[in-house]
């Protein structure tokens, strides 16, 4: 089966293009665009170059967030044109849970932490169970690190671009159990998402692309104001 993932949960963005579980192409743009300069050219040209067509994908997967309302409404509505054209079914993924894949391989809990301004992060834990995958110790949320932290007991990988965000509070934790991973292993890769998405679709866990709305964790700006008006 061909998936088709893509990702633009966050200030990155990425597709990848998979048949089963292997990568065919890979594409990632970390860009000062917006996201949707980037990903349908990118999801043409990796068609192209594996010689495919849009009607051989057999399922599409994206992540759903949290992240960046705008970022998350662009992948949300790529997904659902390429879907309702094609018929093919399509499945959300945890933009946390796809970034702890980055994880694999580490022995502690995985904190990934996405940037949620207003001196807050997205954050959820994570343990990675022996074939790679994110297993959810804690519910995703959105919080001040100084709320989130307290709840990192032992030897803790942190990752994601809102480590800047924690960076203080996590130097304050015993010496040694604080790990960190490389600088090109701070976002989530498409390919995590495709992987990710192909093993839900197996279980039957598929995306109502009618009702469909991603999974912002908090009020957008214009929301808020308009709660805020007498």
């Amino acid at each position: 089966m061909i998936t088709l993932a893509i990702d633009t949960a966050t200030k990155t963005a990425g597709v990848a293009l998979l048949r089963d579980e292997r990568v065919l192409a890979e594409y990632f743009f970390n860009l000062p665009v917006n996201h949707s300069e980037t990903v349908l050219p990118a999801v043409n040209q990796a068609l192209a170059l594996a010689g495919l067509g849009i009607a051989d994908v057999g399922l599409f997967a994206l992540t759903v967030g949290p992240g960046s309302f705008t970022g998350l409404r662009i992948g949300a509505s790529t997904v659902k044109g390429l879907a309702f054209a094609t018929g093919a079914p399509a499945v959300g993924v945890s933009t946390l849970e796809a970034l702890a894949c980055n994880a694999a391989g580490f022995a502690g809990l995985v904190c990934p932490l996405i940037d949620a301004r207003k001196g807050e992060v997205y954050a959820a834990l994570y343990r990675i169970d022996g074939e790679g995958r994110p297993e959810p110790v804690l519910d995703e949320r959105v919080a001040a690190p100084c709320e989130i932290l307290p709840l990192v007991e032992g030897n803790a990988l942190f990752l994601g671009d809102g480590l800047a965000a924690a960076a203080r509070l996590i130097a304050e934790r015993p010496r040694g159990l604080s790990h960190f991973l490389a600088p090109n292993q701070q976002s989530v890769r498409a390919s995590s998402v495709a992987l990710i998405g192909r093993r839900r679709y197996l279980r039957g866990d598929v995306l109502d692309l009618a009702t469909f709305v991603p999974r912002y964790l908090r009020r957008s700006e214009a929301e808020v104001r308009l709660g805020e008006k007498p």
